[in-house]
């Protein structure tokens, strides 16, 4: 599904009092998504492994005068069960709920031939794309069951849906994270929590420079523009999109 099918046209998204926890907030598509879903009135929970970075961006927040982030330093390729379960009881504790839950942390790791691979840096990989989102999913599912409309936002990849070679553990992660959006949306088609894949496409992102060292950065979409999509499918306006797959671009 491509978002330009979907999207609505001229119209402001809002997100006051909505309380959003974005992973990889430090850089990127994260930092552009917090700022514009603080500028949209969120309450916007910054997660990520470099703390001097989440400070930054907590610091602009509050220097636009929006309301104030949480910063949450945590290492997604070390994450446990418990620790998940950590930050769903600090979140209970401060709001109650958590309205939007964007899984936008990755780790690109090394490309190259499986026949070369180091398996502790695969494993490290898969733990960062794949298994932290479940298990900060699993830990975070009854605060989302206390808001009115919680939205789910999987990161996924063209190499998540179609097979390449030399890119080995990302691939197999973003695959892993098409099947974990979908298996979750049938799961929970009832339990009024949208959930949804999506792949933001080519972005001039500190990952794709390193991946594609000799692609002009310029010739791709920034990451602030890719910020509108995601805050429209953390909205009500997004209410009947669920277990869909969605390309950002075109």
């Amino acid at each position: 599904m491509k978002y330009s099918d979907i999207a609505p046209f001229n119209t402001s998204v809002e997100l006051s009092d909505k309380v959003i926890l974005i992973t990889g907030a430090g850089a990127g598509i994260g930092e552009q998504l917090a700022i514009g879903a603080a500028r949209a009135g969120a309450t916007v929970l910054l997660l990520g492994r470099n703390e001097v970075a989440l400070n930054g961006v907590y610091d602009q927040i509050i220097g636009e005068g929006l309301a104030e982030p949480v910063v949450i330093p945590m290492d997604l390729a070390t994450l446990d069960e418990q620790q998940a379960n950590q930050l769903s009881h600090m979140i209970g504790n401060a709001f109650g709920r958590l309205d939007g839950l964007v899984h936008n942390a990755s780790l690109l790791g090394k490309l190259g031939p499986i026949a070369t691979t180091n398996l502790s840096e695969w494993s490290q990989v898969m733990n960062v794309n794949a298994l932290a989102p479940v298990a900060i999913t699993k830990a975070l599912l009854p605060l989302l069951n206390e808001s009115q409309a919680a939205s789910i936002i999987f990161t996924s990849s063209g190499v998540g849906r179609q097979a390449r070679a030399f890119w080995g553990a990302y691939s197999a992660s973003k695959f892993a994270t098409e099947a974990i959006a979908g298996i979750l949306a049938a799961e929970l088609e009832t339990d009024g929590i949208r959930v949804n894949c999506v792949n933001p496409g080519a972005t001039n992102t500190k990952m794709r420079r390193a991946a594609f060292p000799g692609e002009s950065p310029d010739s791709n979409a920034s990451a602030e523009s890719l910020v509108p999509a995601y805050l429209f499918l953390l909205s009500e306006y997004a209410k009947n999109i669920h277990g869909a797959s969605i390309d950002l671009q075109k």
